[in-house]
C-alpha cells in the first residue's frame, strides 16, 4: 500500500512508480492520493506502462487505485 495523501502533483505518480519497481509481476499496489491530478495522471501512466488498473474509486476526497504490476 502507498499512502500519497497530502502530496502534490507529480509526487503521487512518482511515488507509485517507485513502489511498482519493488513489486513482482502480478502483485497489486494500492495507491491512495488526495491530489486531484492523480485521478488523471495515474490511470494514464498505468495504461502507457504495461500495468493494469484493476480498480479505482474516490472515497471522501481520496483517490484509490489498485494497480497490478505488468511484466516490464
Amino acid at each position: 500500500m502507498l499512502d500519497a495523501t497530502g502530496l502534490m502533483c507529480p509526487m503521487p505518480l512518482l511515488k507509485a512508480k517507485q513502489a511498482l519497481r519493488q513489486l513482482q509481476a502480478g502483485q497489486i499496489l494500492h495507491v491512495m492520493a488526495s491530489d486531484a491530478g492523480s485521478s488523471r495522471d495515474i490511470p494514464v501512466f498505468v495504461h502507457r506502462s504495461g500495468h493494469t488498473l484493476k480498480r479505482s474509486e474516490e472515497i471522501g476526497g481520496i483517490f484509490h487505485f489498485w494497480i497490478a504490476k505488468g511484466l516490464e
